[in-house]
């Protein structure tokens, strides 16, 4: 499997915008190529439910699942792998409990980048790249920090954080690996459409 392919168009769930499942199955059918469940403060049994759906969606297309912060539940769904924050569990504690999930790291600057590359991140969630209504709080990286992480690391690099259909393009000009999206295909009226579109564009862009 060549992982950086399949980072390309990783598209994260947000029910305050669209259902989960449903939402999930219209970013397929429009070319995602990664799908990360992320739900905040939901019970477990219900993200199980939903996520051994989407596990059933992803497989169909033949698409990576990802799980956002939760190990046990990445485990459960049978996922392809989880995306850890600098709070949550150690990647090498995960790697230990779970050694064939792949293991994203989410990095806010190049110090953390190197230090998850080097504890034996999979890959990166680097950002956040601009502002981003999903996540107000989030620290900006810029275009200039986000070249700096993809300049300084090995390991692939998705990019996160504000990205939509008229910033792409520049986004993808630093070199990175892939780019992760919420609002710009989740908010859309058209998740379908929307999903296409980017990936017309990444594909013009980095091929």
């Amino acid at each position: 499997m060549n992982l950086r392919k399949k980072l390309k168009l990783y598209v994260i769930t947000d029910r305050r915008l669209k259902p989960e499942v449903e939402s999930v199955r219209e970013a397929l059918e429009g070319g995602a190529t990664s799908i990360q469940l992320r739900i905040k403060n939901a019970p477990t049994r219900e993200m199980i439910e939903i996520g051994r759906k989407i596990r059933e969606l992803t497989k169909e297309y033949d698409v990576l699942y990802f799980v956002d912060d939760r190990l046990d539940v990445a485990l459960a769904t049978n996922a392809d792998g989880v995306q850890l924050g600098p709070e949550d569990m150690p990647i090498s504690l995960a790697r230990e409990i779970a050694p064939n999930l792949i293991i994203g790291a989410s990095v806010y600057s190049l110090e953390e980048a190197l230090k998850a590359e080097k504890e034996g991140a999979d890959y990166l969630g680097a950002g956040s790249v601009f502002p981003t209504p999903t996540k107000r709080d989030a620290k900006v990286i810029g275009l200039e920090g986000l070249k700096r992480i993809v300049d300084s690391v090995k390991i692939p690099v998705v990019a996160i954080g504000g990205i939509n259909h008229e910033n792409v393009r520049e986004v993808l000009n630093t070199g990175v690996d892939g780019i992760a999206i919420i609002s710009a295909i989740m908010g859309a009226d058209d998740v379908k459409i929307a999903t296409e579109e980017m990936r017309k564009i990444i594909e013009e862009v980095i091929g």
